[in-house]
């Protein structure tokens, strides 16, 4: 990561360059505004390290331009006279943080960190997203949140992998798309994605739908019948909802795994397989393995790499641009929106059955509200009367200014320079907001 270090006196230049490089960063200097600005515009800057005070032009002044330029960058203040007040305009002004003369390397080094870890997952996740259009993928994957960016990440580095992995979620979260998108994403994109529900067949059929039967293995075995690990030769298999599966036929899939061979039921033959198998579930399996209800060993084989995919709870943030894809998925040449009033209500709702019980109410939505504006007497009870009362207060902070600037922009048309005067910032803080957010009306 290329750092830029801006200040005017070259005592602490030269002493946080020094530190920087020291550590494996790229670090430059600058001893000004204007130097900064010139050095900024020929280098790829990623984090700038601005002094709060200095002569010509100080911080607040040379990060407002920096950030005009590339809203994108990121910006650690650094001051000898800390306040609140200080705090708050820095971050006003798009600073990830700020810190006190003397620095605390220790404390810049973990910032900074931080950072760079923040800038690796947005760069996969962006990645991510450019290879499932370029491979035409029918998959959409919503959600700009920090969380939803991270699953992505985690995907991106999975996918070109063989082992095995577990997606864990609560039902509705999305798993089975994440099992679709990282074998899209991987080198058997081109085999056959097989799903396998678990919970959706009957016991005694499961080791033949799993590793397939001979003619006459059983009754009504009319025919040889290949299974699914045989079917999804040279590509995926995906067991859902893999915590519902049989203790007795556990140790059946775990041999299989382990030599990567199957036989079909009725047959001693041993036939060889070459898939991936990755696993969803949305039960505790380690409290069913202390419980002695799921395998300790085939629990290890499952989950040599895990993704938890977090609740629509956890990503409130996400529902506007969620509820805009539904609404333009299910409502045909009708044009259907939702009022400022009853999106607020969304964001407040707990979603316990999560982006599946969002799609769903949505669609009754569409089909019995004879209005084009979804309105707060439209919504469920429970919707209507629900009030945020949990999260730390990172995310109920984030949450309140999502809704402040969502109805800023509701109330004001969307004129963006009404909007931010109405909240009593500047525009392209108010810009800078929304991009963190995900707001976008454009996704409509």
């Amino acid at each position: 990561m290329k750092i830029l270090i801006v200040d005017d006196e070259e005592m602490q230049r030269d002493m946080l360059q020094g530190f920087l490089k020291n550590k494996g960063y790229d670090a430059l200097t600058a001893s000004g505004g204007k130097e900064a600005l010139q050095i900024f515009a020929k280098e790829p800057v990623q984090l700038v390290l601005v002094d709060h005070r200095m002569e010509g032009m100080n911080g607040d002044e040379l990060l407002a331009k920096m950030k005009e330029l590339s809203p994108l960058l990121r910006a650690i203040m650094i001051t000898a006279f800390g306040s609140i007040s200080t705090a708050v305009r820095v971050m006003q002004l798009g600073a990830d943080d700020f810190l006190e003369k003397p620095v605390d390397l220790s404390l810049l080094l973990q910032k900074i960190e931080e950072i760079e870890q923040e800038l690796a997952v947005n760069e996969e996740a962006e990645q991510v997203s450019d290879s499932l259009e370029r491979i035409k993928a029918p998959l959409d994957i919503i959600g700009s949140s920090k969380v939803m960016q991270e699953v992505l990440s985690l995907s991106y580095r999975i996918a070109p992998t063989d082992w095995t992995a577990l997606i864990r979620g609560e039902t509705g979260t999305g798993k089975e798309l994440v099992a679709k998108m990282i074998h899209l994403l991987s080198p058997r994109k081109q085999g056959p994605f097989v799903e396998v529900n678990c919970a959706a067949i009957p016991e005694n059929l499961f080791e033949s739908e799993l590793f397939g039967h001979e003619k006459g293995a059983f009754t009504g075995a009319s025919s040889t019948r290949r299974g699914r690990f045989e079917q999804a030769k040279g590509g995926t298999v995906f067991l859902d909802e893999v915590g519902e599966l049989p203790l007795q036929l556990q140790a059946k899939l775990l041999r299989a795994l382990q030599e990567k061979k199957i036989s079909r039921v009725g047959s001693e033959k041993e036939i060889p397989v070459d898939i991936r198998v990755l696993s969803a579930t949305n039960r505790d399996l380690k409290k069913m393995v202390a419980e002695g209800t799921f395998r300790e060993d085939l629990y290890f084989r499952l989950n040599v790499l895990e993704i938890i995919i977090p609740p629509l709870r956890e990503r409130r943030s996400d529902i506007r641009e969620l509820v805009e894809f539904f609404l333009s998925r299910h409502c045909g040449s009708r044009k259907v929106t939702l009022s400022a009033d009853a999106m607020n209500q969304l964001v407040k709702y707990d979603f316990p059955g999560n982006v599946r019980e969002l799609e769903h109410l949505l669609q009754r939505l569409i089909t019995l509200v004879r209005r084009n504006v979804i309105r707060v007497e439209d919504l469920p009870p429970e919707v209507r009367e629900k009030l945020v009362n949990s999260g730390k207060l990172s995310e109920r902070l984030a949450e309140v200014e999502l809704q402040m600037l969502l109805q800023a922009l509701e109330e004001h048309d969307w004129v963006q320079t009404r909007a931010a005067e109405s909240l009593g910032i500047s525009e392209r803080v108010l810009r800078y907001k929304m991009g963190k957010a995900g707001i976008d009306r454009g996704k409509g």
